[in-house]
């Protein structure tokens, strides 16, 4: 998979792509990155990308001459377009994983106000926001959105460990634990010791569903209904709700 990155600091997203697993993926070649400066595509000399809101208000927006041409420089029109921005529709795993079967993708950054809406007319496929919250740009929301893709494409990371993670089937993680086995008077428990596989294995889907209705209860229905739903945990889900 490819991504094209747009923005006005390179710098921000520069090291992520030089770091850990997405290092390696981009060494073993599943994954290429290009970030675009904004700024070698604007007109003056000190390189401007912003300007005054027309119909007044506080804040620069950019301007949409350079950023189209950052565009057309990526042959955006032919690929899927994300601006990041908190007005977006909410980003999510199961967003992920659609997007995770794209060979392309292109994030537009923003800063200040955010972009001209001429430039999300004509080029923008999806605007995503990663959360109820403002940020000064869009290189971090970018990069959220980058990290929960890249890790579902083949080949970056094992299948085993994302079958176990958190949102799989809708339901959290369970908890983990790894040496001492006794730290600060608070013990592993005794069935993670066992060697018992089916134990554990009982014990951890218990444990998921015990930690999604306590912070997402939220989740349990779509858990239900996603097919990947068993007796056993329906089982478990009705011990948790006679208590």
């Amino acid at each position: 998979m490819r991504f094209d990155v747009l923005t006005l600091f390179p710098e921000i997203p520069e090291a992520f792509f030089k770091t850990s697993i997405m290092a390696k993926a981009v060494e073993k070649g599943i994954i290429s990155c290009n970030l675009v400066n904004i700024r070698d595509f604007a007109f003056d000399k000190h390189r401007s990308c912003d300007d005054i809101v027309y119909g007044g208000g506080a804040g620069m927006l950019l301007l949409p001459e350079p950023l189209s041409l950052a565009l057309d420089s990526v042959n955006a029109s032919s690929k899927r377009v994300i601006y990041v921005t908190p007005s977006g529709k909410p980003f999510s795993q199961e967003l992920a994983k659609e997007l995770s079967s794209e060979e392309e993708l292109v994030f537009v950054c923003g800063r200040y106000e955010g972009i001209d809406q001429r430039i999300i007319d004509e080029y923008v496929d999806d605007e995503i926001s990663v959360g109820d919250y403002v940020m000064s740009s869009g290189e971090l929301a970018a990069l959220v959105i980058i990290d929960a893709v890249y890790r579902l494409i083949d080949g970056v990371i094992s299948g085993e460990s994302l079958e176990e993670e958190s949102f799989s089937g809708f339901l959290l993680e369970y908890p983990q634990y790894t040496r001492p086995r006794n730290f600060k008077g608070r013990e592993v428990p005794e069935v993670l010791l066992s060697g018992h596989h089916l134990n554990i294995h009982k014990w951890r889907l218990k444990k998921r569903i015990e930690k999604t209705l306590k912070t997402r209860p939220d989740l349990i229905e779509k858990a239900r209904n996603c097919g990947m739903w068993t007796k056993e945990a329906e089982k478990i889900l009705k011990e948790f709700e006679n208590e």
